[in-house]
């Protein structure tokens, strides 16, 4: 039995408990009945009038808080949390007539909508079109003038010589300007036409690029895809390929084939060598020349094909193997056993090397492994089973796997003032070989790879890098079908690292850091 807590019912209770006990003992004594009834209804009558007005007093405490409950809640609905502002935007002080203020004790809440962000690519929003009074960039107005235009005075145009294909948009209004007479510009009044400014073809929404391309691979990746072509020459030892002169004085750190920057233009089936350049990049290798697509009017249809950059540094090749070094498959095991130049040992004569450094063949077997790249390692197609459109069956060397120590290695270049590390050229991959048909070979003697790759294969974040990479060429990626055709894409890589993974492991091959 429980006591209760409450003053009225503490009251009861000892009442109740006080008559119970006396009627018992009445019941029990020996007094007439009529005075033992008696003095029990007189005890119950006080106690019924004891209740009623325990009632009453309670049933009149509860109609004054019903009044009083509609202003408090109207009081707690208008601020239900007056001590914490929902978004800062609390209503002003109203003002009275004496010159004090009042608080308002509502609150006005305004709802920020959700901004929507790309999923994966980080740092590719594109920016708001606002109306500009100037074009976006001097240096591509400058090209769009034919004739006359406005042009920057000389200090005005060297502070934007240092920032090349970004847009300043918002600092050309305050800039210097001569007007230079001629047809191109049409004065009437106050209006002065300017040419509509072309966008570029290299996105970069972003306040930089991503880490793993350098400013002159931006530098070069513009004037590939948005540079003015002035000429072209036929290239005789490629086929199908043709040399583009882009307009502009080449700097010292633009490669040129003359007076003027050049670009390989190659076949709209070449597209691979595109995706191969950012591979290079992500994975650090930094072997492959700048390559963007572009829709040239030289190509029939005005298809996009991928242009690489002329570099006029890299040694003469054969026409032949179009290599620097000639060597087979044979002296080129003998190499990987002998480790050229590894770790500052200088070779002996008699050991056959070349001037090529030991770990250059391990980035190139992994790089041409991922990408199914044949043509330099296994020119006669012995690794695996070729295709009828495959350059081996089509030359008719896929017979002569008899002897592969004598099969020539082909696209091996350097270049002339750096011998010791391999330019890859000629990258076209192939993603449509499936896991049971790909070529093992070209692993064939390598016993290290590079650090700086295998850790990038290993690592969660390959895809989400060449989407941010790939995204940046607006012409590949369109071409492609979007981010659903280079997904595609992607998960041939990733499949194909998860294999290499695999054989590393169980070869025992060594991972070393290759940063000589």
């Amino acid at each position: 039995m429980t006591c209760p807590d409450k003053p009225g019912q503490l009251i009861n209770w000892f009442i109740c408990s006080l008559c119970l006990a006396r009627a018992r003992k009445l019941w029990s004594s020996r007094r007439p009945r009529t005075r033992r009834n008696l003095l029990l209804g007189t005890a119950l009558a006080i106690y019924l009038g004891f209740l009623v007005s325990q009632v009453g007093r309670a049933s009149l405490q509860h109609g004054q808080a019903a009044e009083k409950e509609p202003h408090h809640s109207r009081d707690t609905a208008e601020a239900p949390f007056p001590e914490i502002p929902l978004d800062g935007t609390l209503a002003p002080p109203e003002s009275q007539g004496n010159g004090t203020t009042l608080q308002s004790n509502v609150v006005y809440i305004t709802l920020r909508s959700k901004r929507s962000k790309p999923a994966n690519i980080r740092g590719t929003v594109k920016p708001k079109h606002r109306k500009k009074y100037a074009v976006a960039s001097v240096t591509l107005a400058l090209e769009a003038l034919a004739g006359p235009s406005l042009q920057l005075q000389e200090p005005a145009r060297a502070v934007e010589a240092q920032v090349p294909g970004h847009a300043q948009g918002d600092n050309l209004a305050k800039r210097p300007w001569r007007l230079v007479r001629g047809p191109a510009v049409r004065i009437g009044g106050s209006d002065w036409q300017l040419p509509k400014a072309r966008e570029s073809n290299i996105r970069i929404y972003s306040e930089s690029a991503p880490s793993w391309l350098s400013k002159d691979d931006i530098r070069r990746m513009r004037l590939l895809a948005d540079g003015a072509v002035v000429g072209l020459q036929p290239v005789s030892s490629r086929g199908g390929a043709r040399l583009l002169v882009l307009e502009g004085v080449a700097t010292g750190s633009v490669p040129r084939c003359g007076p003027s920057p050049c670009g390989l233009l190659k076949q709209p089936l070449d597209m691979s060598e595109v995706f191969a350049f950012h591979l290079d990049r992500i994975l650090g290798l930094n072997r492959t020349l700048p390559s963007v697509s572009r829709k040239s009017e030289f190509i029939q249809d005005g298809r996009p094909c991928p242009i690489i950059l002329w570099d006029s540094s890299l040694s003469p090749a054969s026409n032949d193997t179009h290599s620097s070094v000639k060597l087979t498959w044979g002296s080129y095991q003998q190499l990987l056993k002998q480790k050229c130049w590894q770790n500052g040992r200088v070779p002996k004569p008699e050991w056959g090397c070349t001037e090529i450094h030991h770990h250059e063949w391990s980035k190139m077997a992994l790089f041409d492994f991922l990408l199914q790249i044949y043509n330099r390692l296994d020119t006669n197609c012995c690794g695996f089973r070729p295709r009828k459109e495959d350059a081996c069956v089509q030359k008719g060397l896929k017979p002569r796997c008899d002897d592969q120590n004598s099969a020539a290695l082909a696209h091996i270049v350097q270049r002339k003032h750096d011998p010791r590390h391999l330019v890859f050229i000629d990258n076209k991959g192939f993603f449509d070989r499936s896991e049971d048909n790909l070529n093992f070979k070209l692993l064939e003697g390598i016993k290290e790879f590079p650090e700086s790759a295998v850790s990038v294969l290993k690592s969660q974040h390959l895809r989400q890098k060449l989407l941010q990479s790939l995204f940046l060429d607006k012409v590949y990626w369109e071409s492609q079908g979007g981010r659903q055709g280079i997904e595609k894409l992607i998960d041939v890589i990733e499949q194909r690292a998860k294999i290499l993974i695999t054989y590393i492991n169980a070869h025992g091959a060594k991972v070393l850091p290759m940063n000589e």
